[in-house]
């Protein structure tokens, strides 16, 4: 039984939410009727339970488009995502003192950033690893900086963003199953030179439209036609941000294994269960009958025995799913739980003290500067899952013991 309610509007194509329990607020629905409205949107779009406002489309958005592309769907955190692995440690192994082991993780990843991202920034490389360039091929984007030389700056930093975490909702955990069993998670995307590819090619398609006097009711789903050069280009250099995106997160798990080796004097496995899933991407599926561009924007595969990882917030529990392949979800589940806020708003609204009750038991950060992270600017993660009952099985549920946020 489908567990979607329909959204209607003076749209050309059927919008399918599951969104029942949660909120959906009105800023949010707008910008699903203005996606819906567009004419190669390919049979509906479907709607995840943490949708919330985001730059030209929502987030918590599975968008099937036919011949076009829209860059501000797939957005410029490209690739962003989480991985996750089960270690044969349980909670008994862990050091009674924590915030040891969350200084060791702290110096190991790069994570924040400073000077605006510039020379000095405490968020990159100051010199990137040898065996982390190594790991990685770069040549890609060599290709794509030649042809687009404005993405060059960003290329540049590239390598010293390797192996980093970022900022904002970006995170690495220790989490407890409900087994006491030791798990490590994170989420991380493409970095700066994600960030920058997305920016660039939103506005190629805001210039593309305008030279062709094509008018949007939200200048943010500009979007790139199949067959022309800078869809092409576009294609290229997303696919390209998604494998660093993906690669990323792969050396930060290996750094953050490191750094509890070297704190737990015991041998223990990291291989019992490993899941690595974008969350922000697109790619070419088939759906109802076409082969349709894909884009999940905060939105995870959930196809029929697939797994994926939904968040919580830092406060909160985070789950292990199992897809069931809802053919109407285009086989997606949540990415998370979705804010309930902004960030400016949770900081008006939440003290340090509101913030240091709903992170109790969680060794993390608690000051100032984390408040719009704070559990309370999240929806409730446990509706979020029910809401999405058809989509997904819940395989193991984690609660985080430790938490570094950039």
């Amino acid at each position: 039984m489908n567990n979607y309610i329909e959204i209607n509007g003076s749209t050309n194509k059927p919008i399918k939410a599951w969104i029942k329990g949660v909120e959906l607020e009105e800023q949010a629905k707008q910008q699903l009727l203005n996606i819906a409205s567009l004419s190669f949107i390919h049979n509906h779009i479907a709607i995840m339970p943490d949708v919330h406002w985001g730059m030209g489309a929502t987030v918590g958005s599975v968008i099937p488009t036919i011949g076009a592309v829209i860059p501000a769907a797939v957005g410029v955190d490209i690739g962003c995502g989480m991985m996750a692995v089960k270690t044969s440690l349980v909670a008994s192994d862990l050091p009674d003192n924590l915030l040891t082991l969350r200084t060791a993780i702290e110096k190991a990843i790069p994570h924040g950033r400073t000077n605006n991202g510039r020379s000095g920034d405490r968020g990159a490389w100051a010199r990137v690893p040898d065996h982390y360039v190594k790991e990685f091929d770069f040549k890609g984007l060599d290709l794509i900086v030649e042809k687009h030389p404005k993405i060059m700056d960003a290329a540049k930093r590239a390598p010293h963003h390797m192996g980093t975490l970022g900022t904002g909702n970006h995170f690495i955990e220790i989490c407890l199953d409900e087994n006491n069993a030791v798990w490590i998670m994170l989420h991380s995307g493409s970095r700066g030179v994600g960030n920058r590819i997305g920016t660039y090619f939103i506005e190629l398609a805001k210039e593309d439209l305008k030279t062709a006097g094509i008018n949007l009711v939200d200048v943010d789903l500009a979007y790139l036609n199949e067959g022309t050069k800078y869809f092409d280009d576009y294609i290229e250099a997303v696919s390209w941000a998604q494998h660093f995106a993906r690669i990323n997160r792969e050396i930060m798990m290996q750094a953050c294994i490191k750094s509890m080796r070297n704190i737990i004097n015991k041998h223990f496995l990291c291989d019992l269960m490993v899941v690595n899933c974008h969350h922000n991407y697109v790619q070419k599926e088939y759906h109802f009958g076409k082969d349709v561009w894909l884009t999940r924007k905060g939105a995870v595969c959930a196809s029929e025995g697939v797994l994926g990882i939904i968040p919580g917030s830092m406060g909160a529990r985070s789950f292990i799913v199992k897809g069931k392949g809802n053919k109407d979800s285009f086989d997606s589940c949540s990415h998370g739980a979705g804010r309930r806020i902004s960030r400016n708003e949770a900081k008006r609204r939440y003290t340090l003290k509101d913030h240091i009750k709903a992170t109790q038991g969680v060794e993390c950060r608690k000051d100032q500067d984390v408040i719009d992270e704070t559990p309370m600017a999240y929806k409730d993660i446990d509706k979020v899952i029910q809401a999405q009952s058809d989509l997904i099985e819940v395989v193991h549920t984690l609660k985080q013991v430790l938490c570094v946020k950039g």
